[in-house]
Parts: structure tokens; sequence; C-alpha cells
């Protein structure tokens, strides 16, 4: 896989129809004077494949939840199983494997290293994957050749547009190939008509068999997500399949970012 050294065998061996599954789940701010409780009790089971956005005003629990499907929080109680791995009884060092391996990550800000190429900022989480040299450097110029950007290759993050920069961001989210795309309002910082390309290209990795989950507060942009999400006051208030999503416009965005290697096939988008 990409010449990848040897995985620990809770990443490799782990792959379950239910990617996300949360049981009980809950979370407590302990602010010292007080203590505020960020999410009650959720229940939610999210399975391979979907493409969902969870949607809620500011203070509702969108964003405590994001953090803990990324894995960047724990929760105060419950359980998270992430591909069938309770994150519970993960040390810090088998987290930051999980979140490297298993979840592409795209913010709203890009999160791009300023003074690094569009390249290197790709081929990041394949040096933290202790991926040799010469097969991340080829990855990443393959990834931005798929998101239309291998022109782009030498260019610093300053030198691009918000929409190419969000797009090298996706590349980047599926260096190593994750089954779960966890997107934070992706298009925050995005014009109309990048913010229509960023969920075309999502729309295209969904197709294609990823999983992806769009933090959102966009009626338009969870209109593209197949199973809209909302939160209020650390609860979920609804949880709908989406009957008429957004078509997409019919221009391909990507020449082929995703591969779908845990249903043994290639999907739609596939290199």
């Amino acid at each position: 896989m990409l010449g990848r050294k040897k995985l620990p065998s809770f990443i490799t061996e782990n792959v379950t129809s239910d990617l996300i599954r949360l049981e009980n789940l809950v979370k407590i701010y302990d602010t010292g004077a007080i203590k505020v409780l960020g999410l009650k009790k959720i229940n939610l089971t999210i399975k391979r494949g979907e493409f969902v956005a969870i949607m809620g005003h500011s203070g509702s629990g969108k964003s405590t939840l994001m953090n803990i499907l990324g894995c960047l929080d724990r929760p105060t109680l419950g359980h998270y199983y992430l591909d069938g791995i309770d994150t519970e009884g993960l040390s810090s060092d088998e987290l930051s494997a999980v979140r490297n391996l298993k979840i592409g990550f795209v913010f709203q800000s890009f999160n791009l290293i300023s003074r690094t190429s569009a390249q290197k900022n790709v081929e990041l989480p394949m040096t933290y994957a202790r991926i040799p040299k010469k097969h991340r450097s080829a990855r990443a110029l393959e990834l931005l050749d798929c998101v239309g950007l291998s022109a782009r290759a030498s260019h610093m993050p300053n030198e691009l547009s918000g929409g190419q920069r969000q797009r090298v961001a996706i590349a980047r989210a599926l260096a190593n190939e994750p089954p779960l795309i966890l997107a934070d309002e992706p298009t925050g910082n995005l014009d109309t008509a990048a913010s229509i390309e960023i969920m075309e290209i999502f729309s295209e990795l969904h197709e294609a068999g990823a999983t992806v989950v769009v933090v959102t507060h966009e009626e338009n942009i969870a209109a593209f997500t197949k199973r809209i999400i909302r939160f209020s006051d650390g609860q979920i208030i609804s949880d709908e399949i989406n009957p008429t999503p957004t078509e997409r416009s019919g221009v391909v965005h990507t020449k082929g970012l995703y591969k779908n290697k845990n249903a043994g096939e290639e999907g739609t988008a596939c290199c």
C-alpha cells in the first residue's frame, strides 16, 4: 500500500460497514466555575459510503462533535467506534495513527503550511505515515493532477486562489486513502462558484465510495448531501434523508481522486 511500512493491526484489520458509531456520547466542559454540557447522550451511526451533512448554529454542538469524530478530542462519557475501533482505549500515539490513516481532514481555513509548496503540503500525511520519499512524491503529484493542479505543484499557498487551496487540501486529505473524509465548514472562506466546485468534488468522491461528513451551517451546502443531521443545544433534533440532493453540473472536477479499496473495487472517480 503506497510503499508503506507495516501498520498496527488495530488499524489495518478493522473494516466495518458502520464506519462511525456513537453510543450515549456525552461531552462536558469544566470551566472551573461551571460545567457546560456540550453533547447530551448522542447515539448515531454513519455507514461506510454515506454522504452526510451535520448542521447547526454556533454553540449547537456540531463543532464539538466534529472534534470527537476527528479524534481531536475525547468524549467525557460514552463510546466512539471508528471503523469498529473503540477510540476510548487508544493511547495518544494510537489516536495520532488513527487520525493519519483513517481520517482525511478538510478545514475552512485550509490549514496549509504557508511556506511549503502544494506538493509538499499534500505529501505531509504520507511523511507522518513513514511512506518513502519516492512514493509520497509520486502520489502527491498524482493527487494534484487529479484535482487539476499539476501545473501548480511548486506554487506556495499564497500564490493560489481560495478554491485552489481547498483543492490542495482535499488532495492532502486523500493522501493516505482514508475511509473517512471530515470537512469542517469547507466552503466558509470561498465565493459561490468555488463553493459549488468543492461540493461537487465531495459528491464525486462519495460516488466513488468515500464516506464524506460535512459540518456546515449553510442550507445550500447541506443540500448536496444525501443525509442531513441537525443539532441544537448539544442534541440531535432531526436526522433525515435528503430526497433531492443538489445535482452535479456534469463537469468532472477530478480525474480520479479516490480508491474504494475497502470494497475491493474502483469507483467512478478512481485513479
